[in-house]
């Protein structure tokens, strides 16, 4: 629908990896908790309590959208009927860990132990258990363990963290939306620009004429070039706008795809080399004359 996932690409191999964890704990505990052996059990009781503090985090998330920046998009049905995965997330996990703990509270104030220190510990577990002191404990160690598996898999150490704020629109996200791109009198090259990232190499958010626009050096070269000639040859440099907006501004409204732009990009890459020449050639300090092109 023209909107940006709440989650990011790049590491939704962690919130995956959690995601199955913690159904499948749920399931284990709710089917066969009397069955389990101990080690499975707190296990399971921990990835359960990672997966309430995470649901807990989505609902964060997902809690604030701003479309503003997004023509195309403005419902928020989806946002709406996405709340109610992780709630209910939530309040069964919350109840599963409960249930598990009141259970062992149970059948411990039950044990009694000959040996006093062994019947003291006892005591004191049976107590305190409430509190869940000894899953959250449990849970930095586990958390540890898995995100250094997590890591030779390709993910980064706060991967966690990433795969909320490495994202656009939403309540925690770090990223921006690009600018919408609009054609009135923009150059071949500021076309080129909104290609692919990995082919065009955007460099920045640059402004023209009070409007934000992506900038490349392919652009800045070419802006360049144009002020220098205005400069050197201002009468050369209204026969060549001349025309360019003639011809030029009626072929950058028809590049208004990903593919179109890339191409244009190839394109102009030996008439960028070109402008590149000139001005090196008739420039004292070309790359600062480069660089402060579309600052303001």
């Amino acid at each position: 629908m023209g909107c940006y996932s709440p989650f990011s690409d790049k590491y939704a191999i962690t919130l995956i990896f959690y995601f199955f964890a913690f159904n499948i704990s749920m399931f284990l505990v709710w089917e066969k908790n009397k069955t389990l052996p101990p080690l499975t059990s707190t296990l399971s009781l921990v990835f359960i309590l990672i997966g309430i503090i995470l649901s807990s985090v989505i609902l964060f998330q997902i809690s604030e959208h701003d479309t503003q920046s997004i023509d195309n998009h403005s419902s928020s049905e989806g946002q709406i009927l996405f709340l109610f995965a992780p709630f209910f997330s939530i309040i069964i996990g919350i109840c599963l860990v409960f249930q598990v703990i009141n259970q062992e509270i149970s059948e411990t104030s039950e044990r009694s132990y000959s040996n006093k220190y062994f019947n003291s510990l006892n005591t004191f577990l049976a107590t305190k258990s409430r509190k869940s002191i000894w899953l959250v404990i449990l849970l930095f160690p586990v958390f540890f363990i898995v995100t250094l598996i997590l890591i030779l898999f390709g993910q980064d150490a706060n991967s966690i963290v990433k795969v909320f704020t490495d994202t656009a629109t939403w309540k925690l996200s770090q990223q921006v939306h690009p600018p919408i791109l609009t054609h009135n009198g923009h150059y071949l090259c500021t076309v080129a620009a909104v290609g692919h990232p990995k082919i065009v190499k955007p460099l920045r958010i640059g402004k023209r004429n009070g409007r934000q626009i992506i900038v490349n050096r392919q652009l800045l070269i070419a802006n360049a070039f144009e002020e220098m000639i205005q400069d050197f040859l201002p009468k050369l440099h209204i026969i060549i706008r001349q025309n360019y907006d003639k011809y030029g501004y009626n072929i950058s409204k028809k590049i208004n795809t990903i593919h179109l732009s890339n191409m244009t990009y190839i394109l102009m890459k030996p008439l960028e080399w070109v402008f590149l020449i000139c001005l090196y050639l008739f420039c004292v300090k070309p790359e600062k004359k480069i660089n402060r092109q579309y600052v303001e």
